[in-house]
């Protein structure tokens, strides 16, 4: 019984994704979603409570699992420059997974700008990803690999052009090898950040 509810969900989510990255949040109802799903509104109510609801659960979906990759960088490394050299590791899986998610994410985005609440669960993960550089920051200074800098500062750097080579990525596709770019940005920012030796 379990299993069943379980796959209703996950049937709700997929077609509820799909829906919101070919018509737009607004244009997607309830009813499409169930029809999609190929279940009743009582299921799709049993489920989500509303439409948003199931909206903030596909977004939170995708940015917890680039959290659980970021977290998993880190697993059984010597020292802060080896966790990002790891996260270069993730990036084509990163792009792959957000080359699919292209409409929901720039919806993510556009609902965003309307919705406070939509606003706070898109903003909230970015802090905490800030927050997670800024520590991996002060780590790398304290073991002597990076030199003195402002770690929110540097955090921010990160952040903004994770996001930035991440959209470009999405909005021009063959523009060049985003992946590339993404992972010799990364190498350029840690030899910047990289501690002098004497």
């Amino acid at each position: 019984m379990q299993q069943r509810s379980e796959t209703t969900r996950a049937h709700i989510l997929d077609a509820a994704r799909k829906l919101f990255a070919r018509s737009g949040y607004e244009s997607a109802s309830v009813d499409a979603i169930c029809a999609e799903a190929g279940v009743s509104k009582g299921a799709f109510y049993h489920h989500f409570p509303t439409k948003q609801a199931i909206f903030l659960q596909l977004l939170e979906n995708w940015l917890s699992g680039l959290e659980t990759q970021l977290e998993t960088a880190r697993e059984g490394t010597e020292n802060v420059a080896q966790v990002f050299v790891n996260m270069t590791a993730l990036i084509p899986g990163i792009f792959r997974d957000a080359d699919q998610r292209l409409p929901m994410f720039l919806e993510f985005w556009a609902q965003a700008s309307r919705d406070k609440t939509v606003w706070d669960a898109t903003i909230s993960p970015y802090r905490r990803y800030r927050d997670f550089f800024a520590e991996l920051i002060e780590q790398g200074v304290a073991e002597g690999t990076f030199r003195e800098v402002n770690p929110q500062i540097a955090a921010e750097m990160i952040v903004s052009l994770a996001v930035g080579t991440l959209l470009q990525g999405l909005l021009d596709a063959r523009g060049t090898d985003w992946q590339q770019t993404a992972i010799e940005s990364m190498q350029i920012m840690m030899t910047g950040l990289a501690k002098e030796q004497k």
